[in-house]
């Protein structure tokens, strides 16, 4: 088995497609209105409308409703990253206002999307981290 994406529900695509491909530098596939994916080289980000969930699970997902799940990306620099965003109009977007070194090893920038998800961008910068990051 494989894990191949996350998949958020919304109910403006558009809106959020933009937020992402600004923040993330990755340019979205629109496969038609109501669904797009950001692909990396080891996960893509789905972003499907809220019409969608009729057709495989009516009533299974509501758009900005999660307070569980933190979206990650991993980045070459977070300090860089953050001095992008902090220079755009995502500023607001940002839960901790610079990035912090977590317990783990990571460097970590904490933002939150428009429809509220939490979005994590970090750096390994420990030994152990940078190894288990390692491609």
């Amino acid at each position: 088995m494989d894990f191949i994406s996350t998949r958020i529900i919304t109910d403006d695509v558009k809106r959020l497609v933009s937020f992402y491909e600004k923040t993330t530098g990755v340019q979205a596939t629109w496969l038609n209105e109501d669904f797009a994916e950001l692909r990396t080289a080891l996960a893509t980000l789905a972003i499907g409308s809220t019409r969608t969930v009729a057709l495989f699970a009516p009533g299974s997902a509501r758009a900005a409703a999660n307070d569980s799940v933190i979206i990650e990306f991993l980045v070459d620099d977070v300090d860089s990253t953050y001095r992008e965003l902090a220079g755009s109009d995502l500023l607001a977007a940002l839960v901790n206002r610079e990035p912090s070194t977590l317990p783990w090893g990571n460097r970590s920038l904490l933002l939150r999307d428009p429809d509220g998800n939490l979005v994590n961008f970090f750096t390994p910068v420990t030994p152990e981290a940078v190894a288990k990051f390692a491609r």
